[in-house]
């Protein structure tokens, strides 16, 4: 007989400000996060390029300003 290892629950490498963000799907499949959306999207917004948007000559007009 073999013996099982028990698998070690490690938290993954995430950015400094993720630390703590948690994700779960219940059984009725709603999902729930530690974080509100509204930083979620702040910290997406901020540090990920979009690129459907970045070819669009009228959004680099509004960055200069």
């Amino acid at each position: 007989m073999t013996k099982k290892k028990k698998s070690k629950k490690e938290d993954p490498k995430v950015h400094e400000e993720l630390k703590g963000f948690k994700m779960e799907i219940n059984s009725f499949g709603e999902i729930s996060s530690s974080f509100s959306i509204d930083k979620i999207n702040e910290f997406l917004n901020k540090n990920v390029e979009d690129k459907k948007l970045k070819d669009r000559e009228d959004l680099d007009e509004e960055d200069k300003d």
